[in-house]
């Protein structure tokens, strides 16, 4: 049920709905520019998603080494191999940049770069420090 208060904030003066809105519309996602905090936060979910599903990989990896000793050798030869440890590493680098972006992110509600140029300082600077974690962990990895 709607209230009468939220339908009376879209009723005008005249007791008409106001459509006469001037507001430009622009639905052509590739169009807009977006700012960077903007296209850090969709690339957050979007990291989000792919570690979801990167995390089932890893998960079949340890039910395979814990299942039987045949399978952990079957295993480990898998792990050696330059697509599995290609596969790993960027499972560890959408955690790793989630881990960093959502850290930002609750930075940003604490109050703190709330602002556009704090906003986008505060992505670089993560953008930054995961570009690091991430070559580090390629690093550890090979």
């Amino acid at each position: 049920m709607i209230s009468f208060s939220i339908i009376a904030a879209f009723i005008g003066d005249n007791g008409y709905i106001n459509v006469t809105d001037k507001r430009p519309v622009n639905l052509d996602m590739l169009t807009i520019k977006l700012p960077l905090p903007a296209l850090a936060s969709i690339t957050h979910r979007a990291s989000g998603v792919f570690i979801f599903i990167g995390f089932a990989i890893l998960i079949w990896m340890l039910e395979a080494s814990l299942a039987s000793e045949a399978s952990f050798n079957g295993l480990k030869q898998y792990i050696t191999s330059p697509l599995s440890k290609i596969v790993i590493w960027a499972v560890l680098a959408g955690f790793i940049y989630h881990t960093v972006a959502g850290v930002k992110h609750l930075i940003n509600d604490m109050g703190i770069g709330e602002t556009l140029e704090g906003g986008v300082l505060g992505t670089q600077i993560a953008m930054a420090l995961s570009a690091v974690l991430i070559v580090l962990a390629g690093y550890w990895i090979w």
